[in-house]
Parts: structure tokens; sequence; C-alpha cells
């Protein structure tokens, strides 16, 4: 699950930023291994039940199910071939079971790469290394020393802020002196390449601290800047000062390529029978990819083992087949079930962003969205589903499907349709959701999250009940429910939202909920949160950000780094791009509570 952080559920940090600084990306990154595409996807087993897909699912031969690895390949073809056993339709693309898409999936370095100051050409590699993020440009300019490159360093107004930067190649000292042990977002590289880049600046080069050294960008998935970054070995810090200093012209040529790979959602179908109701729509969903070998997102974050993710989320993806097996055995239903596995959760929900961006089905039609992720670890008899204020008639339908079970759940209901996991790309849409949570545990997002510590009958009735809810959804009988979607408010006082734009690392609160899937520039809004500065200053769902007061926003991150720097009550200009035109919007920011 992408950081599964609810109001008094979990670290009480933002899901979006651990998202953005899981213990400081870029030293994550700068460690995560390349393990060689070589898996063998174990043989399946057709039918069976849940503990067996969960266990098919977790195999260390999958290699914890990584977005674009062989092992998330595996995990597709085995959720498509028991979707195929079972009796579904296939509902993706060209009439298979699968939806493509392509993902950023690292970086390599071109031939083209030079860097020299005052007439000394520096080796690339052992004295210095483009990010992952640069621009790939030839460029001569001079250096301007910048500090820290950041503003209010060291709880006062940086000098930096009134550097003429336009033109020139900046040069800034690597970490965050505000920060304990110099780590923080503001700390990476990227932040002060976008501030930089935001101030007309040239190229950035940042330098290292002692005892590091330039590492291949092999990793890098963040978006590709406008101007060149690198950072370059301690050893030479001094003398790269120095050049800056004394505004010594550089010659800087950076090469870098983005490679790519191929993601895929699982999407089948089981055709309602009514003659006209079958295009009326109930979806089930749960994200079948996780988090590989570890690194950004793990909690573990030394670990490089493999990260199974048997809860988060091979338990939910498992109760998808037999939620699908339960609904096809029983009696046909009038609407049609759509099933979809979904890719790319744990990155920012990229698989069920894609979808609703580009659905295979009608998503006017759609009735209601249940979303299972994390189902594996029930404590008793304790199960949470959020999701209640998304519609009027949830409690019933949830009520009256768990009276049905031999063993009733003890439910918590929280209201909350925007959280971190798929469910929230349709709420985005304005569809009602419910997401079934069965409680965090030490073993979230480590290796330890193995197979064997499923409660493989709490999973049973999980399936149970989420199958008597979409049969409650499909029927259209006397006793068919037709829901009644609710726009989510915002916050009350007392809670503390979920929403990117009200981390723990800022006081400003805008209330947005942004789209975590790349994009080709911007950034999309799945929606806005009722009654907040947003929605007050006029941001709609699907607004495309393209400018935060002044500073151009290429991706969720320079969003971020925008947004942390303002405080409470600051008037921004909010730039958008919706249905092709540009808008400008002033919207006073709130208070994070």
């Amino acid at each position: 699950m992408f950081h599964k952080e609810y109001p008094s559920l979990k670290f009480g940090m933002s899901y979006l930023i651990i998202q953005l600084n899981t213990v400081f990306i870029y030293l994550l990154l700068l460690v995560v291994p390349v393990h060689a595409q070589q898996t063998v996807c174990p043989a399946p087993q057709l039918g069976l039940d849940a503990i067996t897909h969960i266990r098919f699912l977790a195999d260390d031969r999958l290699e914890g199910r990584e977005v674009g690895t062989a092992g998330a390949r595996c995990a597709a073809e085995y959720l498509a071939a028991q979707f195929n056993y079972i009796g579904l339709e296939p509902a993706g693309e060209n009439d298979t079971f699968f939806q493509p898409f392509p993902i950023r999936k690292g970086t390599t370095l071109g031939t083209d790469n030079t860097l020299e100051v005052a007439g000394q050409r520096y080796n690339l590699e052992s004295e210095w290394m483009p990010l992952g993020f640069s621009a790939t440009q030839r460029l001569e300019a001079p250096l301007v020393y910048g500090g820290s490159g950041l503003l209010r360093a060291n709880g006062n107004e940086d000098p930096y802020a009134h550097l003429d930067l336009n033109g020139k190649i900046v040069v800034v000292e690597w970490g965050d002196p505000d920060a304990p042990h110099g780590e923080s977002m503001r700390a990476d590289p990227h932040f002060k390449a976008i501030f930089a880049e935001s101030h007309d600046a040239a190229g950035i080069i940042v330098l290292l601290p002692e005892g590091w050294g330039p590492q291949r960008p092999d990793n890098e998935i963040r978006a590709v800047l406008g101007i060149p970054a690198l950072i370059v070995h301690p050893g030479l810090a001094n003398s790269m000062r120095v050049a800056a200093n004394n505004q010594s012209v550089a010659r800087l040529h950076t090469e870098v390529h983005a490679t790519t790979a191929e993601a895929r959602n699982v999407v089948a179908l089981i055709p309602g029978t009514h003659p006209t109701l079958r295009d009326e729509i109930v979806i089930v969903g749960a994200h079948y990819d996780h988090l590989g070998f570890g690194g950004e997102g793990s909690l573990a974050p030394d670990s490089r083992e493999v990260h199974n993710g048997a809860d988060d989320n091979a338990s939910g993806s498992a109760a998808l087949i037999e939620i699908a097996r339960t609904i096809i055995a029983g009696e046909p239903l009038d609407r049609s079930t759509l099933f979809i596995a979904f890719t790319g959760e744990e990155k920012g929900l990229w698989g069920s962003g894609h979808f609703v961006r580009d659905p295979t089905v009608d998503l006017s039609k759609s009735v209601g969205m249940l979303n299972l992720d994390m189902v594996g670890r029930i404590d008793g008899d304790a199960l949470t589903i959020f999701g209640f204020g998304t519609a009027q008639e949830w409690d019933q339908v949830v009520d009256e499907a768990n009276v049905t079970l031999d063993q009733p759940l003890d439910l918590s209901k929280a209201p909350d349709g925007y959280g971190p996991s798929d469910h929230s790309s349709f709420y985005g849409e304005g569809i009602p959701v419910l997401h079934l949570f069965s409680g965090t545990h030490e073993d979230y997002h480590r290796p330890s999250d193995d197979w064997q510590l499923i409660n493989s009958s709490g999973v049973t009735r999980v399936v149970a009940l989420t199958a008597d809810i979409v049969k409650q959804l499909a029927d259209g009988g006397s006793n068919s429910v037709t829901l009644t979607p609710i726009q989510q408010p915002a916050p009350s006082q007392n809670s503390s939202p979920s929403s990117s734009s009200s981390s723990g690392y800022g006081s400003a609160y805008l209330g947005s909920i942004p789209d975590m899937t790349p994009h080709d520039h911007g950034l999309r809004l799945t929606g806005v949160r009722e009654g907040s500065p947003a929605d007050q200053g006029g941001l709609r769902a699907g607004d495309v950000v393209v400018e935060f007061d002044g500073t151009a926003i290429g991706d969720i991150y320079a969003y971020t780094y925008a947004l942390q720097a303002k405080e409470p009550g600051d008037e921004v200009v909010i730039v958008v791009e919706r249905e092709a035109e540009r808008v400008s919007l002033r919207v006073v920011l709130g208070q994070r509570r």
C-alpha cells in the first residue's frame, strides 16, 4: 500500500511526504542495487484458495513485484490466468486481460558528458556525475556561489535570495543546515535544482560532503528538469567554491537518457444479465505491486532483501480473485462487475491513475468502487473500512452484508474517500468508494511481510463481506441499492488531513488532492476538499497546475516544494490548465491542523 496513512492510524506524517522523502530519497537511490531481470515465473496452480494465491504472489522468485519488473509481470500473468480459469471476460486492451502503459524506470548516461572549469577538465564518475533529473544540454557560463542553496537557512534569510542567478551556474552545498544531520526534503539536490531553475539559473552544481562520492543515476525516476544538474566529489569542493566566488567560467556538457518499462493493470469483467442495467458497473480493485528489494518506501531502509508484501498487497489481490470466483458461482447479477488488479500503487497510484484517465469501460456508468488493500492480518474480528462519507447508503449496505456472515466482523467506519490507495483515484472522479483495511503491523513495508503471517480465515471473511456488498450493488431487483455520491468536505480542526498539501513538513494547508502519476508537464489534481482553500480559490478536479506563485510546476516534487515554502495566510497565484485554457487563481492558504 502507498504508505498507509490515515488519521489516528499511523506514523503521523503525510503519506505523500513519506513517499517523497523516506529517510532521504536521494540517499536511497544512490544505494539501491540494479537486479538482473532474469526472473522465471513459478508454475501457477489454477483454482485453489486465497492463501495459495498469496504464497505465489509473495514468492521470493517474484522479487517483490516492483512495478515494471519481471516479477511484476509474473504476478500480472498469474492474475490473468486465474481470472480466465474462473470464467471472467478480458476487459483490458485489444481483447486481453492487460492494460499496458509506459513508466519511467531509470536513467542512463550518454557519451557526451564533460565538466571543465577555468580550463581544468574533471573526470566523469570519479570526480563528478550528472544527476538523473539533469537536462541534456551544452552550456558555457560563469559560476556563482550560492551557499546552502536555501532560503532562510540557519533561521535567517539567506543571501542566496538576493543573488543574481540569471544565466549562471550556481554552486551549492549539499544538505540542510537547519535539519538534524543535514537531511531533509530541502536538502535534496532536486529541491535545490528546482529553486535554481525557477530563479533563471543556467545550471546547478552540488558539492558532496566528506566521505561521499558521485554515484551513477541509474535508479532516478523523477522528471527531467530544464537545466543541467550535477554533483562533484568532496575533494573538489574547495576549488569549486573558489572558482564560483571568482565567477570562473565553466564549460558543461550533460547527456542523460530516461529509460522506460511497461507496466500493466489486469482487467476482467463479469457481464451483467439485465438488458439495460448490464451497462452499469460495480468496480472491485486491489493493487498487486510491492517494493521489490526495498529502497524508497521501505521501513527497513538499510535492507536489500526481497520485500514480498504478502499483506501489502498479495492479500488484496488474492481476495480479488476469490471475490470474482464467488460472484461468478452465484446467481447472475443485473449489473456488470469489473475486477482490476492495479500496478504502481506503491509509486503513487500509477495504475489506478492511468485507468481513470484512460478507462477500458465507461466510467460514467460506475455504481461504486471497492478497494482491498492490506486485508490479510485481521486481529480477532477487527476490520476498518474507509469511505463511508462518500455515499449516504454505505452504512446500510455494509451492515446488511456483515450480518450475513457466519461470524460478523467488528467494523470501524471512517468517512474519508481520499486516502493513500487506489480508491482515491476513483473518488476523484466522483465515484463512491470503500477501502477495506485490516490495519498496519510491525512487518509493514519490511522484508518480514511474508505469507506465513497471513490470517487466511480473516481473508476468507473479507472475501465474503465484499462479495455480498457487490451483490447488493449489482442486483437490479426490488432490493437493489442506488448510491448517492457525497463530496468529501475539508477536514475539521481536530482531524489530520491525508491530503498531500497538508504535510508534517509545512504549516500551510491547501486541500488539494494531487494525482501522483507521472505526466508530461504540470501536476494534475485528482480532486479538492470541499470548503478547503483550494476549493474556495476555484481549483477543481482535473486541473493541471503549471505554476505556483511564480514557480513553474513540472511534477509533484516541485508542487510540494513550492507549497512548503509558504506560510498560512499567504495569498498565492496558482496557474492551471483547464480544458486547453490557462486560468490564474488567487488562493489564501490555510493553517494545517
